[in-house]
């Protein structure tokens, strides 16, 4: 490791000891970034890494709400705005009891990388609440949610940041969300993406990180002379990342036959299509979060408990949360032949699996959420822009951009990958295009 990458990576352990999602998620950028830094000590004369590692702000607050019985409750919201050198902060807003610093301090800075990845000016940030919406009726989420904006309004703004959606934030609450910007600020502007069409979102958007996901897919095989046509699939999840996956993947000759939830994954072999990927969307609007309900309704199998990457299938995308695939899952991976495995959640594999699957390149390729899952927040940008021109494009014009984005992606990463690492490394080579770009506009726009 460079000396200089060694000594901010053993400063941040030192200074956050107790945050270990943004530890290692840090840690795995600094890594990638040693041949960067050896070949290039502009870096370190400017103290790049020192500052890139580092949020630009935090903003806690508290976030007082009444539930339908008239009890008084108290939630805390945060928003991580890490990094504005290529465009405002961008990045999702996540409602789920884990929420915790940590967690979006790693989120906003794998959202720096990511957003830089996409070629579109955005910069890198998180947010969200330890609120938990399942279980509770609109109005309660209605009333969480205007009391989380009325806080975060005056930190935001379409030049400023601009949130989106994540876990627990979907359609319903963008739209209470964006109603209170619009009241607070008295002004319509895309403050917000993942808005409905009707009032300033874009066509695609809810699937827009699935597809991109196995857009991202299609190029990597690309490079071996294959494709998705007649290849089996094992997603995990069972939300829009997977939806949108289940969806695009089937449209391209593949086989879906899993997908997952908190409390299991359920096995199809007839795969996953048609009316079965229609009922997906109503698994996820009931609120009850368990998958059991694919299989009860389908005649499929339910295996309680475990995640579906004991399967054997060619091809893997986990699409629920971070650290859903350990080292065991990925050696089982490898053994049963798996030749693909391109993340559509952030930080899907923990450093033990990502160790055996690099260490595992002949067999099978490997990319890391922050390229292969960028098409959501790729989409976000389009949408940006949408609001900007006052206009809006047709479902097959934004589908036509985000495939050319995605395939840009990967160019990027394979091109880094070949200049300073080594070639098809897309962990490298995401971490370093990511970041080249990044940190040439920090050093050009001074000390900020």
């Amino acid at each position: 490791m460079n000396a200089y990458v060694k000594r901010v990576a053993e400063n941040l352990q030192s200074k956050y000891p107790w945050e270990k999602e943004f530890l290692q998620a840090a840690t795995e950028v600094l890594e990638s970034l040693s041949p960067v830094m050896d070949k290039e000590p502009k870096y370190e004369k400017y103290g790049i890494l020192e500052r890139i590692v580092e949020p630009e702000r935090i903003i806690i607050f508290r976030v007082p709400w009444k539930d339908d019985k008239g009890n008084h409750n108290v939630n805390i919201g945060f928003r991580v705005q890490f990094n504005s050198a290529i465009g405002p902060y961008k990045g999702g807003i996540r409602f789920h009891p884990s929420v915790n610093l940590s967690i979006l301090k790693f989120l906003g800075f794998e959202q720096i990388f990511k957003n830089s990845l996409t070629g579109l000016p955005m910069g890198g940030g998180k947010g969200g609440s330890d609120f938990d919406p399942r279980g509770k009726s609109d109005n309660e989420i209605m009333s969480f949610c205007q009391s989380f904006m009325t806080e975060l309004f005056r930190h935001i703004g379409n030049d400023t940041d601009v949130p989106a959606g994540d876990i627990g934030v979907g359609a319903r609450e963008i739209g209470y969300l964006f109603g209170q910007y619009k009241r607070l600020a008295n002004e319509f502007t895309g403050v917000l993406t993942g808005k409905n069409v009707k009032w300033g979102g874009s066509l695609i958007r809810p699937e827009a990180t699935g597809f991109g996901v196995v857009y991202f897919t299609q190029e990597m095989l690309k490079t071996k002379g294959d494709s998705l046509k007649n290849k089996t699939v094992a997603i995990s999840g069972f939300g829009n990342v997977a939806w949108g996956a289940a969806t695009k993947a089937t449209e391209l000759g593949a086989k879906v036959v899993t997908i997952s939830g908190p409390d299991g994954y359920v096995y199809d072999k007839d795969g996953i299509a048609g009316e079965k990927i229609d009922y997906m969307l109503e698994m996820r609007s009931s609120g009850r979060d368990k998958v059991q309900d694919y299989a009860d309704k389908f005649g499929a199998e339910f295996h309680a408990g475990k995640r579906p990457w004991e399967v054997k299938v060619d091809i893997a995308l986990p699409c629920a949360t971070q650290n859903e695939v350990n080292g065991d899952d990925a050696r089982n991976l490898i053994k049963n032949g798996c030749i693909c495995m391109t993340e559509g959640s952030n930080m899907s594999s923990t450093p033990e699996a990502i160790e055996a699957f690099l260490n595992n390149a002949e067999k099978i390729m490997f990319s890391p959420g922050k390229a292969s899952n960028a098409g959501g927040v790729a989409t976000s940008g389009l949408e940006m822009s949408q609001n900007s021109m006052r206009y809006s494009w047709t479902e097959e014009e934004v589908d036509a951009k985000l495939q050319q984005i995605m395939k840009n992606i990967h160019k990027a990463c394979l091109d880094a990958s070949e200049k300073y690492s080594k070639k098809g490394n897309y962990v490298d080579g995401a971490n370093i295009a990511g970041f080249l770009k990044v940190a040439d506009s920090m050093i050009e726009q001074g000390l900020v």
